[in-house]
């Protein structure tokens, strides 16, 4: 399962986000991780969540980040849900297209490894592509 979360700067979205990721740490038993552009949600969330500072690792394209998440996940094996904020940021890339197709192999690893994702993108949903809109 991918769930998309889009909506223009300031609308909320990390804000549902942080309530949607202590509501995974309350009723799933496998590990939480969040997976932000810097280090703004560290007093928000439990910390019971693994949160990921991607900065840290330079994950500027959609292939990097694939490895990334396929890496965490070799290393555990108990990630149930992964939460991706400000997904274009995270990658430095804006094309939707290219989110597209990046949603649609998180679908495919999510199938294959029963892993829930939810990713938040800073655009308007209005602008959202056909294959976008399948995963709001």
């Amino acid at each position: 399962m991918v769930r998309l979360i889009m909506g223009t700067a300031g609308a909320g979205k990390t804000k549902q986000l942080i309530e949607l990721i202590h509501a995974s740490v309350e009723a799933e038993k496998g590990s939480v991780v969040c997976i932000e552009p810097g280090a703004d949600m560290t007093y928000d969330v439990s910390y019971n969540v693994r949160l990921v500072n991607a900065g840290e690792y330079d994950l500027n394209s959609f292939e990097c980040l694939r490895g990334f998440i396929s890496g965490l996940y070799a290393g555990n094996y108990d990630i149930s849900h992964v939460y991706v904020d400000n997904l274009c940021k995270i990658t430095r890339n804006d094309d939707l297209n290219e989110v597209e197709k990046f949603l649609n192999w998180l679908e495919r690893f999510s199938d294959k490894n029963m892993v829930k994702f939810t990713v938040t993108i800073s655009a308007d949903a209005d602008i959202a592509t056909d294959g976008l809109r399948h995963f709001l």
